[in-house]
């Protein structure tokens, strides 16, 4: 079977200055922002070589289909997350590298969509893995394997119940404090029935932090377990 030739082994062609200069940076820059404004619905090859001021199918040229194009766009992000330089304390490496990619993510919602999956291979998210093991030093792979999944999963799905409250906020116009409220009584004449006394004792006690602090506890909680195992 022929190796395929990734995106990240072709060259791009020859620089040409009419009638719009054009590169792979610039196309990955113009889909960026159009998935910051609209989301990744928003963007389409017409749409990034409409913001270039190019025809569609100089695009062909720099890259073959919009998942490519996925793939840059993902790649830049994690180009901009702020790695950790190693030091011999695997949690606070961890730990710094979660709140990284939890502040990208934040900045470029569209960007939990496309984590979760099979690994990405561009030469930033290759840095990112890179940095994420060796944080682990030499210790059993299996397990630093499963650690690792573990905390990949926690983050992506962290950040996705957080956009998805933000999402819910911006359609409905309530924070979740006031859609909370409208809900309050229902919920009171549920617990009330008996049926539910662990959902009750929650519901009367539980703070409502902000997704930043359930994010950062979640994380201890997770980073406690993986100390024990690795233990």
């Amino acid at each position: 079977m022929n190796e395929p030739k990734l995106v990240w082994d072709r060259p791009e062609p020859p620089g040409r200055p009419v009638p719009v200069p054009l590169s792979r940076e610039r196309i990955v820059e113009a889909a960026i922002g159009l998935a910051d404004a609209d989301g990744l619905g928003g963007v389409s090859l017409r749409k990034v070589a409409a913001v270039l001021g190019a025809g569609p199918m100089r695009l062909y040229g720099y890259i073959d289909t919009k998942e490519e194009l996925f793939d840059l766009m993902v790649d830049a992000v994690y180009g901009e997350i702020q790695l950790p330089e190693p030091t011999s304390d695997w949690r606070s490496d961890m730990r710094a590298i979660a709140h990284e990619t939890w502040s990208c993510a934040l900045r470029h919602e569209w960007f939990a969509e496309l984590l979760g999956g099979r690994p990405h291979l561009g030469p930033n998210a290759l840095r990112y893995l890179e940095v994420s093991f060796a944080a682990f030093g030499d210790r059993d792979v299996d397990t630093v394997m499963v650690a690792f999944g573990a905390l990949n999963s926690y983050i992506v799905g962290a950040l996705r119940t957080a956009l998805a409250e933000l999402n819910a906020e911006r359609a409905t116009g309530m924070t979740e404090d006031e859609w909370r409220l409208t809900r309050s009584p229902y919920l009171t004449r549920m617990v009330a029935t008996g049926r539910y006394p662990a959902l009750a004792k929650i519901m009367a006690e539980t703070s409502y932090p902000d997704p930043a602090a359930v994010f950062d506890t979640g994380l201890d909680v997770l980073l406690d377990g993986i100390a024990a195992r690795l233990a």
